[in-house]
């Protein structure tokens, strides 16, 4: 049976209010992360002169956080898949919300690595669980805009990080930056309150743990209608491994799945036996979050103002205002790009945003060694570097970022997304310490130009790796996807769609 073409068709536009709240009380999480992010780019500027600490000291601080939440991603799979994507977002908000209150109260470098590191886990459950959760209660035809949420929350976090940095800097010395990271615990108990009391758990885990009549009440309330609400039962429970007669019979309370023990053998079918289209599906989401942070995103939000510094801006609140800049460049375009990934697609939009960022970063390559080889101040290259940072934060932000999120927590099988997407989140947080901890002996060692020539030359094997591997999703459905990536068309490289999908 063909799977309904008002499901799966991408020109069906209506967005579900309920699925659309959901989706959007599960990414405010993603906005803790964000001012996390945004909020230690200034701060750094004066716990280094409250705590007599060096670059190095500082590289560790910034790049610390991610590989907890390496730790905490690689855990957050099977926790989701055993205790249920909501309860794995309160879970994450608590540990979040610890972790910032260590940073606050801290009164030494020490209990400042600690707190950094206990607020590392909870980034590291946040960014697995909230592109997951939005992928699996939207329907295929607005998933692309709902499960990008995130992505626009860690950018409105980031622009109130930045916020946070100018407004408080203005405090003595000793205070300032403990308000500036002790804020982020304010907002996540009650984040934990509100998705305990208002948010359904994920259809998908529901009918994956055999909870077939609670898995219809959310899918009920989540579809427009009640013929779309079975037949998207009836696809997820085919593919989760029931049978047909199962899959039929949607008014049982429970039923067991005989076919496949999903709670084992996750890892062994994704990295010891994996079948050519699960091969092609972890390639895929391994290689779009490596390449999100080896072009150079982390390099240019968290140390925006030492770039503006050597450009030539010296004063603090002049670079925090620059940096002010910045975040707000990044929220302008990822909402253009919310509202255009399930009407233009996510290759149309992911080449054009790489091949810009490249144009970008050659530029702030320049315009940077420019400046760093003059004796005088020279202010068309100060100019320039300033506008290449936000041209460059404005291409990542309409492709690269949210797409990143979007596309794996999309592509995997359901019996495999979380522990998937654990993975490839795992993936994301190495290689975001790597550039975060590396960038200041980099641009040290080869100059900061040389460091965005070679971020640029990273974005053009970015562009070919994308261009040739990952295939366009734009209005599939989730259950679509491993036969997506069995097609391929070997004469013409990239991977290319399957035109309809036979239940």
């Amino acid at each position: 049976m063909e799977v309904m073409e008002s499901i799966t068709t991408p020109d069906d536009k209506k967005l579900n209010r309920y699925s659309a709240a959901c989706c959007l009380i599960a990414s405010v999480i993603s906005i803790l992360l964000g001012y996390d992010t945004g909020v230690m780019s200034g701060a750094t500027l004066f716990i280094k002169q409250d705590l007599h600490i060096t670059d190095t000291q500082i590289e560790i601080l910034n790049g610390i956080l991610n590989l907890c939440a390496l730790v905490g991603s690689t855990v957050a799979g099977k926790t989701s898949d055993v205790i249920g994507r909501r309860y794995t977002i309160v879970l994450a908000s608590v540990i979040f919300f610890t972790g910032a209150l260590l940073m606050g109260l801290s009164d030494s470098y020490a209990i400042l690595m600690t707190g950094r590191c206990v607020a590392g886990v909870g980034v590291g459950f946040a960014l697995m669980i909230a592109p997951v959760y939005s992928a699996e209660i939207s329907s295929a035809s607005n998933r692309g805009s709902l499960t990008s949420l995130p992505e626009v929350c860690i950018s409105f976090g980031i622009l109130l990080g930045y916020i946070s940095n100018y407004g408080f800097s203005k405090l003595p010395l000793k205070y300032g930056w403990r308000v500036m990271l002790g804020l982020g615990s304010i907002p996540a108990i009650g984040l934990a309150l509100g998705i305990v009391l208002t948010m359904p758990e994920s259809p998908r885990w529901l009918v994956m743990h055999g909870k077939i009549r609670a898995a219809r009440s959310v899918l009920q309330k989540i579809s427009d209608s009640p013929d779309e609400s079975d037949v998207r039962l009836r696809e997820i429970m085919l593919a989760a491994g029931f049978n047909e007669q199962d899959s039929l019979d949607h008014d049982q309370p429970n039923v067991s799945l005989k076919s496949k023990d999903n709670s084992k053998g996750v890892l062994k079918e994704l990295l010891l036996k994996p079948s050519p289209a699960i091969r092609s599906i972890l390639l895929a989401a391994l290689g779009i979050h490596f390449f999100e942070h080896v072009t150079g995103i982390e390099a240019v939000v968290l140390y925006s103002p030492r770039i503006f510094m050597k450009s030539g801006i010296v004063s603090k609140s002049k670079l925090l205002l620059a940096t002010m800049g910045v975040g707000v460049t990044k929220i302008v375009f990822i909402l253009i790009a919310t509202f255009n990934l399930d009407r233009v697609g996510r290759r149309p939009l992911l080449l054009s945003s790489v091949a810009g960022m490249v144009v970008s970063l050659c530029g702030l390559g320049m315009a940077l060694t420019v400046v760093d080889n003059s004796n005088e101040r020279v202010p068309w290259a100060v100019i320039a570097s300033i506008s290449f940072v936000m041209s460059y934060v404005a291409f990542f932000s309409i492709g690269l970022g949210p797409i990143t999120w979007v596309y794996s927590s999309e592509i995997f099988p359901s019996r495999l997304r979380a522990q998937g997407m654990g993975l490839a989140v795992a993936m994301n947080r190495v290689m975001n310490a790597t550039v975060s901890m590396s960038f200041v002996s980099l641009y040290q060692a080869i100059t900061i130009g040389g460091s965005f020539f070679l971020f640029a030359g990273i974005g053009v094997l970015a562009w070919l790796f994308f261009y040739f591997f990952l295939p366009e999703t734009k209005g599939r459905s989730l259950e679509e996807m491993e036969e997506l990536f069995t097609k391929r068309d070997r004469g013409s490289g990239p991977l290319k769609l399957v035109n309809k999908v036979q239940l």
